[in-house]
Formats: structure tokens, C-alpha cells, sequence
């Protein structure tokens, strides 16, 4: 019950953090590619310190009609039928799946989907050994909640909406 409560709260912070960018807020310029991997180089703490990840191609669409950016950690298991909605801003939906993957692969799997989808990073946030993640543009917003479970697995609640 505490994680439901966890993710209700983090999800409804980002929403807001998405929804924060007005027309008066510059648009961001693309990150410098770095010569060795050919990935933007940042100068974000966070994702400057975040385990390196290969791009998989074939990585899975969370749900039916999910955005590019909305995908299944390589070897992830969906728990449960997927929530989907549309509402006036779009398409979105909330998944909750299991992977052996530790919570830092996951989000920065994640972030690298997200960046790779023209989104940009909003909020990153770790508690304990909790990790999450969110990302947004123009109405398409990302959100990823993965944490540990007692058996040695990850847990992971990804949320997003499309602007459609």
C-alpha cells in the first residue's frame, strides 16, 4: 500500500512538472554527442553517473498502441492487464512488470528511450534503493518508478501519455 502511495505521489508531481513548460520557456538545444559512443554527452549529475546501456531495437511496446518511448525492459514480465485511458490530452496508460534488471538499468534503459524519442529528462529522484525517472515534451510524458523487491527482482511502474 505504500508503494500505490509512493507512485500516486510521483506521478502526480511529474504530471505537474510536465505541464509547467510554457511558451516562454526556451526550447533546450541537443546535448554534444560524444565521439566514443556517439550519445549526447550530459552534464546532468544524474545521468552522468548512470550505468551505460545499449540501445535494443527490438524492445517491446508496453501496452497496444503505446508510444515509442513506452517500451518493456529487454526480459520484463507485465504483471497484471495494463491500465489504458484516453482523455482530452491524449492516449496514456499505467504498466506494472517485473525484470531481473537492478533499478539503474531500468532507469537509465528508460532515459535512453525517452531521450531517444525527443523527450526530455524532468526528474530524477532516488530514495533508498528506489530509482525514478521522468521525462516530458510537448504533451508525450514519461514516468518510471522501479524499486527492489524482497525476492531479488525489480519492480517497476511506468506511466505515460501521448499528446496524440
Amino acid at each position: 500500500m505504500k508503494r500505490f502511495w509512493a507512485v500516486a505521489v510521483c506521478v502526480t508531481a511529474i504530471g505537474g512538472l510536465g505541464a509547467c513548460k510554457g511558451a516562454d520557456t526556451p526550447d533546450q538545444t541537443p546535448a554534444p554527442v560524444t565521439a566514443e559512443t556517439g550519445a549526447p554527452a550530459s552534464t546532468d549529475p544524474v545521468s552522468a553517473n548512470a550505468p551505460q546501456v545499449s540501445a535494443d531495437p527490438a524492445a517491446l511496446p508496453i501496452a497496444e498502441g503505446a508510444p515509442s518511448f513506452a517500451v518493456l525492459y529487454p526480459g520484463g514480465s507485465v504483471e497484471g492487464e495494463p491500465v489504458i485511458a484516453t482523455g482530452s490530452a491524449g492516449p496514456g496508460g499505467l504498466v506494472t512488470y517485473l525484470t531481473d534488471a537492478a533499478p539503474e538499468a531500468v532507469i537509465a534503459f528508460h532515459r535512453q528511450k525517452a531521450e531517444a524519442a525527443g523527450l526530455a529528462s524532468v526528474m530524477a529522484m532516488n530514495q533508498g534503493e528506489a530509482r525514478a525517472y521522468g521525462a516530458a515534451r510537448d504533451g508525450d510524458n514519461l514516468q518510471v518508478v522501479a524499486s527492489p523487491t524482497p525476492e531479488g527482482r525489480t519492480s517497476v511502474q511506468l506511466s505515460w501519455s501521448a499528446a496524440g
